[in-house]
């Protein structure tokens, strides 16, 4: 036998303890204990003690207990009824909850793509027997570890030339002189129809965004320079290719040829980048080349990152009746914001990428070797 009772136990884990006593013992248990502590003359100091609870729970139990608002059972022969909690999470449970939520609904016979709490409510009703209401499925669905938010885009990120292309992107971007530059662009469209966002509002009532009764948009064109943080950009009626040579136009102006010889533009595979005027355009002015992004590689550019910005601070929840004042409040962004410090995805980081860098790299200094051999040799 022991000579003592007493139990080495850490903080943490009586925390632990007594955080699953609460949750056990949740609701009448409690209130038993109370009433009965009660019955014996104990002081509320003494049972929130003894009982691992709030003297204010002592005070609440003994209110309720004289108003009869308990609404404890009894059963035919007037014995009362063990007010045990029914509807615990337990083990047994758990699994069976977090099968329903990893399985579509169209499996279980309902046509929809989400999951509600009403709707796992019913399903677990008719498939496991056990009734439980929706705001219990959804306190449960918090205890597993689930939340309910919006989903997020993700591309396919399956171009067969994405490492090397990442890896091109990268070397020009890393040993970049002072005599050269490089800028990441895209479009961006601004259309007058309201994105809706959350926001604070009144519980009960919703705040409403009016629609603009005529659907109008413009797009806008721009380029990002990671070395400065600069943000050049320019806004058309439609994205066509005469919106994406008016940019190159710009970024040819704002880029002298005196200071930089060389400008690289990285750009995905829209049409318009494409475009055979916008290949004109380019052979006439050399010192401008195009790197291209993987396919559906939107992650890769950062300039996503400000435009992404710029679009949930002003677009979103709107209440603009002109076109050009949305565009006003879309553009002020990029030019009180700034200077932008986005820097590479940390896609261009891994290893397969920094595997084709080093290849690169070497195949380059390569030629350069063998032409500086043949210069001498000359």
């Amino acid at each position: 036998m022991p000579h003592s009772t007493f139990v080495e136990m850490p903080p943490e884990d009586q925390a632990e303890l007594l955080a699953a006593l609460r949750r056990a013992r949740y609701g009448s248990l409690l209130a038993l204990h109370i009433v009965l502590w009660c019955a014996a003359g104990r002081t509320p100091t003494d049972i929130a003690a003894v009982l691992f609870c709030a003297r204010s729970s002592v005070y609440r139990t003994v209110r309720a207990a004289r108003e009869g608002s308990f609404g404890w059972r009894s059963d035919a022969d007037g014995q009362l009824l063990p007010p045990v909690r029914r509807t615990g999470l337990f083990p047994m449970r758990r699994r069976s909850l977090l099968a329903l939520l990893k399985a579509p609904p169209r499996a279980y016979g309902w046509c929809r793509t989400r999951w509600s709490c009403a709707t796992l409510a019913l399903t677990w009703q008719d498939t496991r027997g056990l009734t439980v209401s929706a705001e219990t499925v959804r306190r449960w669905g918090h205890e597993v570890g689930w939340v309910w938010k919006r989903s997020t885009w993700v591309a396919k990120d399956d171009d067969p030339r994405r490492v090397e292309r990442l890896a091109r992107s990268r070397v020009t971007c890393e040993p970049r002189k002072h005599s050269e530059a490089m800028v990441f662009a895209d479009e961006l469209d601004i259309p007058l129809l309201p994105k809706v966002g959350s926001a604070w509002m009144p519980q009960g009532t919703p705040r409403t965004v009016m629609t603009p009764g005529i659907h109008e948009k413009h797009d806008l064109a721009g380029a990002l320079d990671l070395a400065t943080g600069a943000l050049l950009h320019g806004v058309a009626a439609r994205k066509t290719k005469a919106l994406f040579r008016d940019l190159l136009t710009r970024l040819e102006a704002g880029y002298p040829a005196e200071r930089y010889p060389r400008l690289s533009v990285v750009v995905d595979h829209d049409p318009i980048h494409h475009a055979k005027a916008v290949g004109q355009w380019l052979a006439a002015h050399p010192r401008l080349t195009l790197l291209w992004l993987p396919t559906y590689g939107p992650r890769a550019n950062p300039i996503e990152r400000a435009f992404g910005d710029g679009h949930d601070l002003c677009p979103r929840n709107h209440t603009r009746k002109r076109l050009r004042d949305l565009v006003a409040d879309v553009e002020a962004p990029l030019h009180l914001h700034g200077p932008w410090p986005y820097q590479l995805s940390a896609l261009s980081d891994e290893p397969a990428v920094t595997a084709a860098v080093e290849k690169i790299v070497s195949e380059e200094d390569t030629k350069l070797a063998a032409c500086v051999y043949q210069s001498s040799v000359d």
